[in-house]
C-alpha cells in the first residue's frame, strides 16, 4: 500500500482531500474508526471509507468524481417501458439492513470477496437509524429483487452501493431516488467512482474542485424530509413522465 497520512485517533480530522495519492481512487488517509462522528466528518469532505477484512480502514477521494445531477437522469426507451410496466413496486427505508447485505453479496466482475464488511454494515446502520443513511427497495412478487443505499446530508446524497437480481431492478431504484432528489431540491448524488451501468443513467465526471464547490454549496443546506411517507406517489409521477 503507498504512504498515506495516519488519523490521529484522538480527534475527527482528515488531510485535505488535495491530499490524496494521485492513483485511480484517490486513496487519501488510513486508520481511524467507523464512528458516526467520524463518517459524518468524512462524507462532508467528499471522503468516504473503502477497505476489506485484512486491510486497515481506508479513506479515499477521488478526482475525477462521479456524480449525477437528478434532473439529468437518463432514462432508456427500454427502461420507460419497463417502468410503465408497473412489474416493480419501490419503497424507501423498508429494509436497510437486507439492502446492505445484499450488496455485499452479489458478485462482481474482477472483485474477490466484498468491501462491505460486518464492521461497515453495522457502522451503516447505525446511520440509518439516527436519519442518515437511507435505503431504496425495488420489489417484484413480494421479493426484494434490487436497491441501493447511502448517505444524505443537506442537499447532497452519497450513494454507496447497488444491486439487482433481477432485470433493471436496480436502475429502477436508482430513478425512482433522482427524481425523488429532485422533487426535493437536492442539487447532486455523489456516485464516487465511474462505471458503465452509473454512465448509462446519465453520470458524468467532475474535477475535485468542482466537487468540493458543490459540496460547499449544499452540505449545509437545510433538508428535513419524510423519506418514507414522501415516496408515496412518485412511481404514478413517474409514470406520467416516462409515457412520452
Amino acid at each position: 500500500m503507498p504512504t498515506v497520512s495516519w488519523l490521529n485517533p484522538a480527534t475527527l480530522d482528515f488531510p485535505t482531500t488535495d491530499n490524496a495519492l494521485d492513483d485511480p481512487n484517490g486513496l487519501l488517509a488510513a486508520g481511524g474508526d467507523l464512528s458516526p462522528e467520524r463518517l459524518m466528518a468524512a462524507y462532508r469532505q467528499g471522503i468516504f471509507p473503502w477497505f476489506e477484512d485484512s486491510q486497515p480502514i481506508l479513506w479515499w477521494s477521488p478526482s475525477p468524481r462521479a456524480v449525477l445531477f437528478p434532473e439529468n437522469i437518463y432514462i432508456s426507451k427500454s427502461l420507460k417501458k419497463r417502468l410503465r410496466r408497473g412489474e416493480y413496486t419501490v419503497t424507501c427505508d423498508q429494509q436497510f439492513r437486507q439492502v446492505m447485505e445484499h450488496c455485499a453479496d452479489i458478485p462482481r466482475a474482477g472483485q474477490e470477496g466484498t468491501w462491505i464488511t460486518d464492521e461497515m454494515l453495522d457502522a451503516y446502520c447505525e446511520l440509518f437509524a439516527r436519519g442518515i443513511a437511507h435505503s431504496i427497495e425495488v420489489w417484484h412478487e413480494g421479493q426484494l429483487m434490487g436497491g441501493l443505499y447511502g448517505i444524505a446530508i443537506g442537499k447532497v446524497f452519497f450513494g454507496e452501493s447497488m444491486f439487482s437480481r433481477r432485470t433493471d431492478a436496480s436502475k429502477i431504484a436508482f430513478v425512482h431516488l433522482a427524481k425523488q432528489l429532485e422533487n426535493w431540491g437536492f442539487a447532486v448524488i455523489d456516485c464516487q467512482i465511474s462505471n458503465p451501468h452509473l454512465s448509462s443513467l446519465g453520470a458524468e465526471e467532475i474535477n475535485r474542485e468542482m466537487f468540493t464547490r458543490l459540496l460547499s454549496d449544499n452540505i449545509d443546506q437545510h433538508s428535513s424530509h419524510n423519506w418514507t411517507g414522501d415516496w408515496n406517489g412518485l412511481y404514478a409521477n413517474q409514470r406520467e413522465q416516462t409515457s412520452t
